[in-house]
């Protein structure tokens, strides 16, 4: 298994297929690289280097007790970028992953990125504040710390039902979908997880996203039931230099597996263009 061991000793687990102009994959909560399976085929098959790691706490890579939060995950980011030399790159960060994108950035700048896709992502900020009314109250994501804490593996399994959007009415359920999101949560390590909550929750992103100077995408769909859109691509897209926002009508939180293929077209042609 190709990883990379940070300087704090932390094993980070990657993949890395195909060659060409490199693009880095940043997964969600509480997945892995895995998620974005169906992107980096597709991606490899175009002509391009496709790489993506496991978070710390997350799928293969090591469940440390301390380093859960997101210095230390663009600090990673940021070796194993530098340990693979990668340039001109192309970052795509879904949910979590997209604060992990946006903070990499925000400490380390874009000398070795061209562009940034933001999907379903939680910047700038997802807690509800006097000053972003717009966001989700304290006690939802105190609910999911207890959920984490107490059971998660029944936890991950609820969580996939609004994930993807198969709550909603006329909704075809793709129960190997489902049963994929809980094997990857399941890989990874419950302090990993639960230290990972804060992280996505309650971190303000906005000073991030002003210093990213790079053309930025930023695909949501409107029925996001776990990243709302107007907390967060609604109000990022005003914050960002070289922006733009697409949004995807009634798709939900994992919209790039749900409609991959819509997905995968509309990111080809950002790269591209």
């Amino acid at each position: 298994m190709p990883t990379i061991t940070t300087k704090d000793g932390t094993t980070i687990y990657y993949q890395d297929w195909g060659n060409g102009q490199p693009i880095l994959f940043s997964h969600g909560w509480p997945l892995s690289g895995d998620a974005w399976e169906v992107q980096m085929l597709y991606f490899a098959q175009q002509g391009y280097r496709v790489i993506a790691h496991d978070r710390r706490g997350h799928g293969r890579s090591s469940q440390p007790w301390n380093g859960n939060n997101m210095d230390q995950y663009a600090d990673d980011l940021a070796e194993l970028i530098e340990k693979l030399d990668l340039k001109n790159l192309v970052m795509i960060g879904h949910s979590t992953g997209g604060g992990e994108v946006a903070h990499y950035i925000g400490r380390h700048g874009t000398s070795r990125v061209a562009k940034a896709v933001l999907v379903g992502a939680v910047p700038p900020l997802m807690l509800k504040t006097p000053g972003n009314p717009e966001g989700t109250p304290i006690e939802v994501f105190d609910g999911i710390r207890k959920g984490t804490a107490g059971d998660r593996s029944q936890f991950f399994r609820d969580l996939t039902m609004p994930f993807y959007g198969f709550n909603r009415d006329g909704a075809k359920i793709n129960e190997g979908l489902r049963e994929t999101f809980w094997l990857m949560g399941m890989a990874g390590g419950i302090k990993g997880h639960y230290d990972c909550i804060h992280e996505f929750s309650e971190v303000d992103y906005s000073e991030d996203l002003k210093k990213i100077d790079i053309p930025t995408l930023l695909i949501h769909g409107d029925d996001d039931q776990i990243v709302p859109i107007k907390a967060a691509a609604e109000k990022g897209i005003k914050l960002l230099k070289n922006g733009t926002l697409k949004v995807y009508p009634g798709a939900p939180h994992g919209l790039a597996q749900t409609e991959a293929d819509k997905f995968n077209a509309d990111v080809l042609a950002f790269i591209k263009a």
